[in-house]
């Protein structure tokens, strides 16, 4: 009976550590990679630094490969891009480096990880957007409480204490049902994934991703919306292929 009991709280206890260490798999490999890609900007032209990046780039992909073999065991999903039914019209990509007339947006990154609030930060500044961090779902809440009208889009991560992102989503959606809620994160399972695309996320973006990946689907998103798509939940043929 013991022998029983004590195999089905280690069964229980593997499930949920796999995905947590998941989820951090992959946050340190996005943190990594996007070092990389920062140092790669300041050392482009020192003798012999090509190589050493090139070996860094070539082990953050390997060790990716590795986190979404787990991610599929556990029954995460595999896909590295996911976007709302509505919003799947071919975007061309933004110019680069950015046009003059290209307007700026504005862009609430949530994430309870400083260094990856660091890198999204300097990552969207870049593409030409103005950035404003929010270190938990509370102190995002309480940004758009306050302006509502003022974020384009909201970059989410999902594993975070007390307020986790599905939470934050839905009290963000209760603030304004047409809120633009881009998901950013190591792990999530399917069953949750098309849940949050069934109540209105605009996308996910699995970690790690390259800079310009995680810029192309913002504008990807924006550009649908602007065009006349729509995410919202509350319309029926917002769910439709």
């Amino acid at each position: 009976m013991s022998n029983n009991k004590n195999g089905s709280q280690s069964s229980s206890e593997t499930e949920q550590l796999v995905p947590a260490a998941a989820t951090e798999l992959n946050n340190l490999l996005q943190i990594v990679s996007g070092t990389v890609a920062m140092l790669e900007n300041i050392w482009t032209d020192s003798p012999g630094s090509e190589r050493y990046f090139d070996m860094l780039r070539k082990s953050v992909d390997r060790a990716a490969k590795v986190t979404a073999q787990l991610v599929q065991h556990v029954g995460g999903t595999d896909k590295k891009i996911v976007m709302h039914p509505a919003l799947k019209e071919r975007i061309e990509p933004p110019p680069s480096p950015r046009s003059p007339l290209q307007v700026s947006r504005c862009i609430m990154v949530v994430d309870d990880e400083p260094m990856a609030l660091v890198l999204l930060n300097q990552i969207l500044t870049q593409a030409g957007h103005s950035v404003v961090t929010a270190q938990s779902g509370f102190e995002a809440l309480d940004f758009f409480r306050k302006e509502p009208d003022r974020y384009s889009l909201i970059l989410l991560d999902l594993a975070m204490p007390l307020m986790d992102g599905e939470e934050t989503f839905n009290h963000l959606r209760a603030i304004d049902p047409k809120v633009v809620v881009l998901l950013n994160t190591g792990f999530i399972e399917n069953l949750r994934l098309d849940r949050m695309i069934a109540n209105g996320l605009a996308g996910f973006l699995r970690r790690p991703y390259r800079a310009d990946e995680v810029t192309f689907q913002i504008h990807s998103v924006l550009e649908n919306i602007k065009k006349g798509g729509t995410h919202d939940a509350a319309n029926p043929s917002a769910a439709s292929p």
